[in-house]
């Protein structure tokens, strides 16, 4: 029986796919859907591979394997408990059915039985989630999964270094938080006397000191009308109204800069606070994207702007989409590896 592997890895969510195994048929196109366009978070806010304590029998297998053969005893103990020798790492998927030791690393992954020719897997910020035909055997699947296993544990260790920036980067909602703006430091001062006709905070560029005594550039600070004695929620959710209201702003005069460049026209714009998606474009011109991209540099947000009014062109990722983006963004390939690799800060 002919084993069919293929190696699935959402674009935008850590990386390409793997190759098909040699001699597999390549899997049935999916239906388009209406809004195909849409572009992931790396996202971004979801839960890193968890690495847990590993049970005995797997640390035993490894320790076994990993030991010299001069030194292995025909048949005495371990010298030393097992709790003593070097554990494999662990990576479970939060809805795992099923493990396998890859390498060094016990690796818990979600199973999902699905109609399609070959095996697919995928890796994101939750872990590895496989999708295999119902008449291959679990052998089977595991066998395909040895077999790429350097691709997946190069994918699981990425993953886990992108959640670890994220969570080095996580906001404290109080007077004199710090938070990335338009690719740039802008800390947050509790003011209760300004007055912000009703907005409740505005950008201001205050004189900053510069320890040499020359001339310092402004730093960028946003005053929101609180008490400093006001609580992290209602910090966070005025600085969040504020900057969903500077988002809405920011990506309309980008969308109508970018729409006659790409001879298009979009019909209607939509905030996103998706986990997963960075934007999303549909057929009818509507356009959504997620107001955090307002945490990146003007010119990533450039690109995921051109990417979505790209598909009101061409309603998929192939040769003439990419060069559709290209005509307008020549650095895409540079601004897309950016939003990949500089993860936005996790919210709470």
């Amino acid at each position: 029986m002919q084993r069919l592997v293929q190696l699935a890895l959402d674009l935008w969510g850590g990386g390409t796919p793997a190759p098909t195994a040699p001699g597999a048929r390549p899997p049935a196109p999916a239906p388009h859907a209406p809004d195909a366009g849409a572009l992931r978070v790396n996202s971004d806010q979801n839960r890193p591979p968890a690495l847990d304590a590993p049970g005995p029998d797997a640390i035993k297998k490894v320790a076994e394997r990993n030991r010299p053969p001069a030194a292995r005893p025909a048949a005495a103990p371990p010298a030393e408990p097992l709790g003593t020798l070097l554990a494999p790492a662990i990576f479970r998927h939060p809805r795992a059915q099923r493990e396998v030791l890859l390498g060094d690393a016990l690796i818990g992954y979600a199973l999902q039985r699905a109609r399609r020719r070959s095996i697919g897997f995928t890796v994101g910020p939750d872990g590895l989630a496989v999708r295999a035909p119902g008449w291959v055997t679990i052998a089977g699947i595991e066998q395909a999964l040895q077999e790429k296993s350097d691709w997946i544990l190069r994918k699981l260790a990425e993953a886990q270094t992108r959640q670890d920036k994220q969570a080095s980067g996580r906001i404290v909602w109080r007077d004199g938080a710090v938070l990335p703006y338009l690719g740039a430091p802008l800390t947050v001062v509790l003011d209760p006397t300004h007055g912000f006709t009703g907005q409740g905070a505005a950008l201001v560029d205050e004189p900053a000191a510069d320890p040499a005594g020359g001339a310092a550039a402004p730093a960028r600070t946003l005053r929101v009308g609180l008490s400093r004695s006001a609580s992290p929620e209602q910090v966070r959710d005025a600085v969040q109204a504020w900057l969903m209201r500077a988002a809405r702003s920011h990506f309309t005069r980008r969308l109508d800069h970018f729409a006659p460049l790409l001879g298009v026209r979009w019909t209607r714009l939509r905030l996103s606070s998706a986990e997963t998606r960075w934007g999303s474009a549909k057929t009818d011109g509507s356009i959504r994207l997620n107001w955090r991209l307002l945490h990146y540099a003007p010119a990533v947000i450039d690109y995921v702007v051109a990417h979505e009014l790209a598909h009101l062109r061409v309603m998929d990722h192939s040769p003439r989409f990419w060069d559709t983006v290209a005509s307008v963004m020549p650095d895409y390939a540079g601004l897309r590896n950016q939003l990949r690799d500089q993860p936005a800060p996790l919210w709470e």
